[in-house]
């Protein structure tokens, strides 16, 4: 009697031991499905955007300026259709310039030198749309052309009327032995950089022209070259403000090396 007592207390304490883990299996499903239903899955923060630059491309820096703004400008205009700067990217950066002696013989001589550089920028996730990272590169112009070295009653006002925002600059020079006269104008059209230098100065006894009247000219072809700039670089960005290829230059696009007469030299030198 005692033995069977003993063989059911065996069989009921095995038939028990399935219960046990399957209900400490329950408890454990339980657990897993409730710290999963806790548990929070992060969102992800949404990708920079910047708006899109306006102009896609530039238009070809020596058509800038219509034939008849070159014959006023630069009489005599060695090269008519302009010397074009070296770049390496044309949809970025760009320039050319013009220079002449107008020999009024026994009146002497007046030498004219005029040069446009345009600096185009992409927008970039990173480093902003194309306007604000043309807004730094025209600040930067702006502050190289009030720094030239040796410049005499350097004065800056504002361009009214030019671009989205822009600086005429206007000093003396004395090279050479001669006086010379500069206006600079730096404009910003929306995502591109105009620069602008304007200058000359009289030899065999002519006068050098006043820094009044090369800025009222180098303003005019300013406007000039920013209307070329709406009128033929290209519609909205197509990349959407996605980053573009262009890269943040460091400095101003170099200036086309001018042949001819000694003088050339000195006059083309704008000092940066």
């Amino acid at each position: 009697m005692h033995r069977s007592a003993s063989r059911l207390t065996r069989i009921l304490a095995c038939a028990a031991v399935p219960v046990m883990l399957a209900v400490a299996g329950c408890s454990s499903d339980s657990g897993d499905k409730s710290d999963a239903d806790n548990s929070t899955t992060p969102s992800r923060s949404p990708s920079p955007t910047v708006s899109p630059a306006k102009f896609s491309a530039l238009p070809d820096a020596c058509k800038t300026f219509s034939g008849k703004t070159v014959e006023s400008m630069v009489p005599k205009a060695k090269v008519k259709g302009g010397t074009e700067g070296k770049s390496s990217d044309i949809a970025t950066r760009g320039s050319c310039s013009w220079n002449g002696l107008d020999d009024k013989g026994v009146k002497g001589s007046q030498y004219r030198w005029l040069d446009v550089s345009l600096m185009r920028y992409d927008s970039d996730t990173t480093l902003g749309s194309g306007a604000k990272r043309a807004g730094e590169y025209y600040t930067k112009e702006l502050a190289s052309a009030q720094g030239t070295e040796t410049a005499k009653d350097v004065k800056t006002a504002p361009g009214a009327g030019i671009g989205n925002e822009a600086s005429t600059i206007t000093y003396t020079l004395k090279k050479s032995g001669a006086d010379f006269s500069y206006a600079t104008v730096v404009a910003r059209t929306e995502n591109v950089v105009i620069t602008l230098t304007y200058n000359g100065t009289g030899y065999a006894g002519a006068k050098a022209p006043s820094v009044a009247d090369l800025s009222k000219d180098a303003v005019s072809a300013a406007k000039e070259a920013v209307a070329a700039v709406s009128g033929g670089a290209g519609g909205a960005d197509s990349s959407g403000g996605s980053g573009g290829s262009d890269s943040s230059p460091s400095k101003s696009p170099g200036k086309p090396e001018s042949s001819g007469a000694p003088v050339d030299s000195d006059a083309k030198a704008k000092s940066e």
